[in-house]
């Protein structure tokens, strides 16, 4: 790494360097468990690259690394935090190093396409949320409504309704969030009955209705297949193939997170993570056969936007986990839950 950077430093031209940047990036993630002088030095090597590099090769870059768990947190910020936004775009999506505060850095300080990458993260905080309802025009108002992995404090969502009262789609696309509780229902439904009495092109009332009343269904839907699930009338896989089929992610981190004894929260963030193995884990310990394990993977693809390419490897993988090992992680996690 150290003879990396003074051959960095010896480079003139901004194709040696991106060459030289890529060769050590592939050096650098080939080793599962880099030491920490191993991260500062890779990290010093593309801070001292990137300035160097046009906005076409540091996206090339970027892309690249954007999911990778072990990228230094500076390269990362560095990364979310470029004036391009296509440079940005899929760290501020994807990165599992960026923490809230550096989030919260870049919602206050960047533009609205950084803010539209940042309402897309699989789970997002109160804390952005809040920050993304007050500084996000339209686009990332209805993109943050309809994220299920976004939590709102009451003050960001009665926030996020007045802000759609300008813009009739952003209630409407956050009326039909499976996570809603019944007081933010009804306060969704009142917002939509008015609006449509003084729209210019206005929905009936009665549609608007119908969106939170189908919502709420849902709701009482699946609290009645977990009680035919804990009475043992319904077998989990069916109950999880038809929730994965309609794409509700969040009943169905419900559905497992009742039947492991976890909290919603965890399973839906082990279910939208990048890395599989944490949903992966869950199921097994459940002995979720693999056409319902297959239906996940579909969910799970739609969700994150990336191609179901690797399912048959995910598929392989799931088949060698051990259940009984599988069982004691389980055991292992909910103990770790506790404690904390």
């Amino acid at each position: 790494m150290l003879h990396s950077l003074f051959k960095l430093a010896a480079e003139t031209s901004s194709d040696a360097r991106r060459r030289l940047l890529h060769a050590v990036t592939d050096l650098f993630f080939y080793d599962p468990e880099p030491t920490g002088m191993s991260k500062h030095h890779y990290g010093e090597i593309a801070l001292r690259a990137l300035p160097h590099l046009d906005a076409e090769a540091r996206q090339g870059y970027a892309d690249e690394v954007a999911a990778e768990p072990n990228l230094p947190r500076s390269v990362a910020n560095a990364l979310a935090g470029d004036p391009e936004s296509e440079v940005a775009r899929l760290v501020l999506r994807l990165s599992p190093v960026l923490t809230d505060r550096d989030l919260a850095a870049i919602a206050l300080n960047q533009s609205q396409d950084h803010l539209a990458a940042i309402a897309e993260r699989v789970r997002l905080s109160e804390s952005i949320t809040d920050i993304l309802v007050e500084r996000g025009d339209n686009g990332v108002l209805k993109t943050v409504g309809a994220n299920e992995g976004a939590e709102f404090s009451e003050e960001g969502f009665d926030r996020l309704l007045e802000r759609g009262r300008d813009e009739p789609a952003i209630p409407r696309t956050v009326a039909i969030r499976s996570d809603l509780t019944d007081g933010r229902a009804e306060r969704v439904m009142r917002l939509l009955v008015e609006l449509g009495e003084d729209d210019l092109e206005p929905r009936p009332q009665s549609e608007a209705v119908d969106i939170v009343r189908q919502a709420r269904q849902q709701r009482l839907e699946v609290s009645l297949l977990l009680k035919d699930l804990k009475a043992k009338e319904r077998a989990i896989d069916d109950v999880l193939i038809m929730l994965a089929n309609e794409d509700r992610a969040y009943h169905l981190a419900q559905v497992i997170a009742r039947s492991s004894d976890i909290g919603v929260e965890q399973a839906l963030r082990a279910l939208l993570r990048r890395d599989v193995s944490g949903i992966a884990l869950a199921c097994r310990a459940l002995d979720v056969g693999f056409p319902a394990f297959a239906a996940i993977l579909g969910l799970r693809s739609r969700r994150l936007m990336f191609a179901n390419k690797d399912h048959e490897e995910d598929l392989r993988r799931y088949a060698q986990i051990d259940q009984t090992a599988a069982e004691r992680g389980m055991r292992f996690i909910r103990m770790k839950a506790k404690v904390a």
